[in-house]
């Protein structure tokens, strides 16, 4: 049986997430995550790639809005969860794609900059704003958020603990960012998932997750090591990338809560979906 154990969100790509009981499944992925980014003059998006102090933000959804605090600093900003008030829009980048997002404000900005120590602004993604998921593997019309290409990412504990069998220090799921982790079935079972059902919510695997080097960072810390890459590329490498976790998309709405129950309804064939597990 495969059973939702953890959901997360991250409401500001490449920021912390924050965990919940239970998510809102909407057509970009659960409510509030990746809403929110932050991009260099440039307009590009910055990640944890460049500016891995971004592990020292906490944040957390209170009654007044999204709460960014510094861990260290203790200093804090809140953005409305409704998105800004300012009509202030451009288009910025996320790897490939273009699209447009709602400047927060200037004194996002300022703080967001002070407490990085690197020039940056802040931007949000309207309801209103469809950006497409990577066409090369979703499929038709499927949206996402500020997401690096897909709504959702998931990964099976079984899998998580496999790889910690063979590091000399386990590593938390957190090193991952999954939205959402299941328990049961084996090591790499959610390779195998094609097509599931979580109460009335049909969800479909579209890619096997390609890693860059975030999940070498302490997310405490913000140092980068050379765990979990080293290890995964004995058994997870394939076409000069390393695979760990699935990608997907869902179709309806609704929430999806742990415990809850995943029911597959078909499996992958698909050679992208294939790896080599044995080390």
């Amino acid at each position: 049986m495969l059973q939702i154990s953890r959901l997360f969100i991250y409401p500001i790509k490449s920021l912390p997430g924050i965990e919940l009981k239970s998510a809102r499944v909407t057509e970009k992925g659960f409510e509030h995550d990746r809403r929110w980014m932050l991009v260099d003059e440039d307009n590009i998006f910055i990640s944890q790639r460049e500016a891995p102090q971004m592990t020292q933000l906490s944040v957390s959804i209170e009654k007044e809005g999204l709460t960014i605090t510094h861990k260290i600093k203790k200093d804090f900003i809140v953005l409305p969860l409704k998105g800004p008030l300012a009509d202030d829009w451009g288009e910025v980048m996320i790897w490939d794609d273009t699209c447009n997002a709602q400047f927060v404000s200037d004194e996002a900005d300022r703080w967001f900059t002070d407490m990085l120590g690197i020039k940056c602004r802040m931007v949000y993604m309207p309801d209103d704003c469809k950006r497409i998921a990577d066409q090369k593997y979703a499929p038709p019309g499927a949206v996402t958020s500020f997401s690096d290409a897909y709504p959702y990412m998931m990964l099976g504990q079984a899998t998580l603990d496999d790889l910690n069998s063979r590091l000399a220090t386990p590593l938390p799921v957190d090193r991952f960012r999954p939205n959402i982790v299941f328990t049961g079935g084996e090591p790499f079972e959610e390779d195998r998932l094609g097509n599931f059902i979580i109460g009335d919510i049909n969800f479909c695997s579209v890619k096997l997750c390609g890693r860059c080097n975030i999940p070498t960072i302490d997310q405490e810390t913000g140092i980068a090591g050379k765990e979990p890459t080293r290890t995964l590329a004995t058994y997870r490498a394939k076409n000069n990338n390393i695979y760990f976790g699935q990608y997907l998309v869902s179709k309806g709405e609704g929430m999806v809560s742990v415990g809850d129950i995943l029911q597959t309804v078909s499996l992958n064939h698909d050679e992208r979906f294939m790896v080599n597990e044995k080390a």
